[in-house]
C-alpha cells in the first residue's frame, strides 16, 4: 500500500519555485489537484501536471458555453 506523503513535504513542494512557470504550478510529483499558490494569501491554483486539471479547466469552459447558449 502506498503511504501517503505527509503535509510538510507537500508544503515544500508548493513553495519550491522550479515546480513554477510562471503563473502556473507544475509538479508531476504532487498527488494534489488545488495546490496553495507561492504566496498562500493569494488563494490555491491547480496543478497543471494532473490531467484532472485540464478536465476540471474544459469542464468550466463548457458550463461558460453552455450558459451564454442558454441565455440567448
Amino acid at each position: 500500500m502506498k503511504s501517503k506523503p505527509d503535509k510538510q513535504f507537500l508544503d515544500t513542494m508548493s513553495k519550491d519555485p522550479g515546480n513554477w512557470k510562471g503563473p502556473f504550478y507544475f509538479n508531476r510529483s504532487d498527488p494534489r489537484l488545488m495546490v496553495p499558490k507561492l504566496h498562500p494569501s493569494l488563494g490555491w491554483t491547480l496543478n497543471f501536471a494532473s490531467i484532472y486539471a485540464y478536465i476540471a479547466v474544459a469542464g468550466l469552459i463548457a458550463i461558460i458555453i453552455v450558459s451564454v447558449i442558454i441565455s440567448k
